[in-house]
């Protein structure tokens, strides 16, 4: 696949299956992740990898954090199921650290384009992926049973795996409605 089918052919799958990445495949899409822009050559990112087992661990955390933060019952009752829904999840940090002519915000999206190119990685080999954030990606209690720091940011979770139904997406947007000239 080329650089240009991949930008225009990218597309979210939500229904997951096994296989997820390989080891090839998986050294493939780490080594897209440390591709991204980084002002300063910082670094700002951690990742963490959840697979087999790992991911009712996982589940656990979401319930404990859920229940912890006093969530609503459709929360809660989801929570431990979550990360089931894909063989592999990737969760991407965003690790601030003070630097004079990089800010929070180019940190955190830098963290960002790492999410983009992990799943721009996966696609190009014939997997599938999806990135979701939400309460889970916010929640105090989550980001301590992962011994993150306060600053740091949950920027989201990558699932990852093989599409469940192939289903070619067509683009939903224009880029006139969104491009203008100055």
């Amino acid at each position: 696949m080329d650089a240009i089918e991949l930008l225009l052919t990218r597309q979210s799958d939500a229904k997951l299956t096994a296989p997820g990445p390989n080891s090839e495949q998986l050294d493939i899409i780490k080594q897209a992740a440390l591709r991204v822009p980084d002002h300063g050559c910082i670094a700002p990112w951690q990742f963490i990898v959840v697979e087999g087992e790992t991911r009712e661990k996982l589940g656990d955390i979401y319930y404990q954090s859920a229940v912890a933060e006093q969530q609503e019952e459709k929360v809660i009752k989801r929570a431990k199921a979550l990360p089931l829904r894909a063989p592999m999840i990737i969760i991407a940090i965003a690790k601030y650290q003070a630097h004079p002519k990089v800010p929070r915000i180019e940190q955190v999206q830098s963290a960002g384009c790492s999410v983009l190119a992990m799943q721009q990685a996966a696609f190009a080999q014939g997997l599938g992926g999806v990135w979701r954030t939400g309460y889970f990606a916010q929640s105090v209690a989550v980001k301590n049973a992962l011994n993150l720091n306060e600053q740091d940011e949950i920027v989201g979770y990558l699932y990852l795996g093989t599409p469940e139904v192939e289903c070619k997406k067509t683009a939903k947007h224009k880029p006139d409605d969104y491009f203008s000239y100055l």
